[in-house]
C-alpha cells in the first residue's frame, strides 16, 4: 500500500468534515421545515394523471381520473369521475352490479331514483354511498338549473360480496364529521383524521378524506401501510409527498407509493382542496363490462343474461322507469 502524503491526508480530513457538516445541515433543515420524520416511510408520488374531460351519460361531461388508459384501476378503486351536469343532460336509467358507488357533491345537487323505490336528492357537501351488489337500475339527474358538480368513486367488492343485496348509506353534510387544526380542515367521509371517525361502514376497508388547506399550511396524514392510496386535486395547487416536488394543480390524480403517511404543503397564496382516498387491495381478478364488474368473463356473460332476462337481481328491469 502506498503511503499517503500529509497534504493529501489533510485534504481528505477537510472533505470529510465539510461533508458531515453539509449532511447535518440538510437533516436539520428537513426536520425543521418538512417534518418528514413524522413517518417511517413517507409516501411519495409514483404517477401523475390529468383527469381529462369526456362525455358520459346523456350529454354530461366528466373529468375521468381513474378508469382511463393511463390509469385503468387502482385496486380496489375502479373509477373516479369529477362530473359537471346541467339539465337536460344527466345519467338516465342504467344498471350496476358487483361494486359500490360513492357520490360526493361539490355544488348543486343530484336526484337519485332506483327500481327498488328509493328516491332522494343529495346537495353540496352530501354523500351517497351505494352498494349495487347483485343488481340495481337507477338514474342520477341534475337537481339544479346549473353547476351540479361532484365526485363519483367506484369501489370494487370482493367476490364474496358481489351478489349481496343492494344497500344505501346517505350522509347529509351536517352529519359528516369534520375537524380543523392550524389552518387545515378535513371532512371525514370514511376512515379517521385529526382524531375524528366516520360512521360509514365500508365493506372494502376504505378511507375518504376531503381536505381544505389555507395558504402557508402543511399537513401529515397517516395511511395504513398495506393500502393503496391516491390524491385528487379539486382546487388550488399543492406539494405532495416531498417538499422538493413540483406543485400539482387542479384535476390531477396522484398515485402514491407505499408507506405509512402522506405529507402535503400549500405554498401558494390560495386555498388548496383535494381528496385523499385509500383502500385495502382485494387482490382479485377484475373483469369489467361497462357498469358490470365481476371476477371472470363467464360471470360477466351471466350478468348480461340476467339483465337482459330480468332475473337474479334485475327482476324489475322490464317494469320500471324513472320519473323525470
Amino acid at each position: 500500500m502506498r503511503a499517503i502524503s500529509h497534504h493529501l491526508l489533510v485534504s481528505l480530513l477537510d472533505w470529510r468534515i465539510s461533508t458531515s457538516r453539509s449532511l447535518f445541515s440538510l437533516r436539520t433543515i428537513m426536520s425543521q421545515s418538512d417534518h418528514s420524520s413524522a413517518f417511517t416511510t413517507p409516501r411519495l408520488v409514483l404517477k401523475k394523471v390529468l383527469a381529462k374531460s369526456q362525455h358520459e351519460g346523456d350529454g354530461a361531461v366528466v373529468r375521468r381520473g381513474i378508469g382511463r388508459s393511463e390509469l385503468k384501476n387502482l385496486d380496489p378503486f375502479l373509477m373516479l369521475d369529477h362530473f359537471s351536469v346541467s339539465p337536460p343532460a344527466g345519467f338516465p336509467d342504467h344498471p350496476h352490479r358487483g361494486f359500490e358507488t360513492v357520490t360526493y357533491m361539490l355544488e348543486g345537487g343530484i336526484t337519485h331514483q332506483d327500481f327498488a323505490g328509493h328516491k332522494g336528492t343529495i346537495r353540496k357537501g352530501d354523500v351517497q354511498w351505494m352498494t349495487a351488489g347483485r343488481g340495481i337500475i337507477h338514474s342520477e339527474m341534475p337537481a339544479e338549473a346549473n353547476n351540479n358538480k361532484g365526485l363519483q368513486l367506484w369501489i370494487n367488492l370482493s367476490s364474496r360480496d358481489k351478489m349481496m343485496e343492494p344497500n344505501y348509506q346517505e350522509l347529509p353534510s351536517e352529519n359528516i364529521p369534520r375537524a380543523e387544526k392550524d389552518g387545515v380542515e378535513v371532512r371525514v367521509i370514511a376512515g379517521e383524521a385529526m382524531g375524528v371517525h366516520s360512521p360509514v361502514y365500508t365493506r372494502t376497508p376504505t378511507m375518504y378524506l376531503v381536505f381544505c388547506m389555507m395558504p402557508g399550511t402543511q399537513w401529515h396524514q397517516r395511511i395504513p401501510e398495506s393500502w393503496n392510496a391516491f390524491v385528487y386535486t379539486i382546487e388550488g395547487e399543492g406539494v405532495f409527498g416531498c417538499p422538493s416536488s413540483s406543485p400539482t394543480v387542479a384535476h390531477h390524480v396522484l398515485v402514491l407509493s407505499q408507506g405509512d403517511g402522506l405529507s402535503v404543503w400549500n405554498n401558494s397564496s390560495k386555498p388548496l382542496r383535494f381528496v385523499l382516498i385509500g383502500g385495502q387491495p382485494l387482490n382479485e381478478p377484475v373483469v369489467q363490462y361497462g357498469p358490470f364488474v365481476m371476477n371472470t368473463q363467464s360471470e360477466i356473460e351471466k350478468t348480461i343474461e340476467d339483465y337482459h332476462y330480468g332475473r337474479n337481481g334485475f327482476e324489475m328491469s322490464k317494469y320500471w322507469m324513472s320519473q323525470q
